[in-house]
């Protein structure tokens, strides 16, 4: 085999087995749902295996000379959220939307899971994963649509199994389709976590950094949170 191609073959050999570990994390994080610390590790873990491999910080979208322009893609992208989900609370057809059981919690408790948790234990490992690791591993052996559309497919298919859960905690979702992870709800939240995946690999690439995808990720979940107080403060018995 030529130089070049044993080039090519190493970067696909990393990115498989980048895709094999984070299939066994997905699985086992939600066999076993360890605390939200180990999460945090296993994010790690990822970027120091990206390392001892020869990514550099740049490409894995930690360069220092793109940590401005992340910081504001992602304060631009959280500002974006913020409005869209202010709009939806105040919305009474689209309210239930907001109102899930999970986080129908005292205020100091939503308050640790949206700084604290969410940041740590899921954005964290799952920014590192999808628009860190995996890209910058894709980045050298596939174009630039290839690693959007392929980070952005797996991130929707790391959503299956809490799809199954989603019908039973979220008001919106069960008044449309039911409790139990019925079909549907697994497509349409794969669909749209798809879709999320590709609006966050887009700021990623448009910035050159992973904090502007991480801002973005950051608020669409920990947003929903203190909107959902408010959803449930405005609506209290789900009404």
């Amino acid at each position: 085999m030529t130089t070049a191609g044993v080039r090519r073959t190493r970067p696909g050999l990393y990115t498989g087995a980048v895709v094999a570990v984070l299939a066994v994390i997905n699985v086992t994080d939600h066999l076993l749902h360890p605390p939200w610390w180990v999460r945090a590790l296993e994010g790690v873990g990822l970027l120091t295996s990206a390392r001892l491999v020869g990514l550099t910080w740049s490409e894995l979208g930690l360069g220092r000379d793109r940590l401005r322009a992340g910081c504001l893609w992602g304060l631009g992208a959280i500002g974006a959220a913020a409005v869209v989900y202010a709009v939806g609370v105040l919305l009474p057809p689209v309210r239930p939307a907001f109102q899930d059981v999970r986080y129908h919690v005292p205020l100091p408790e939503a308050l640790h899971s949206a700084f604290v948790v969410i940041p740590l234990g899921t954005v964290l490992l799952e920014e590192l994963a999808f628009r860190s690791v995996l890209w910058g591993a894709l980045a050298r052996h596939c174009r630039p649509w290839q690693v959007l559309v392929t980070t952005s497919g797996l991130f929707g298919l790391w959503h299956i199994l809490p799809a199954l859960h989603v019908g039973d905690t979220n008001r919106g979702v069960s008044q449309a389709v039911g409790t139990g992870g019925s079909a549907l709800v697994v497509v349409g939240t794969v669909a749209l976590t798809t879709i999320g995946g590709l609006v966050f690999g887009e700021l990623r690439r448009r910035s050159g950094s992973v904090l502007a995808s991480a801002g973005a990720h950051w608020a669409t979940n920990a947003l929903g949170i203190m909107f959902g107080l408010v959803a449930w403060h405005l609506s209290p018995e789900g009404g």
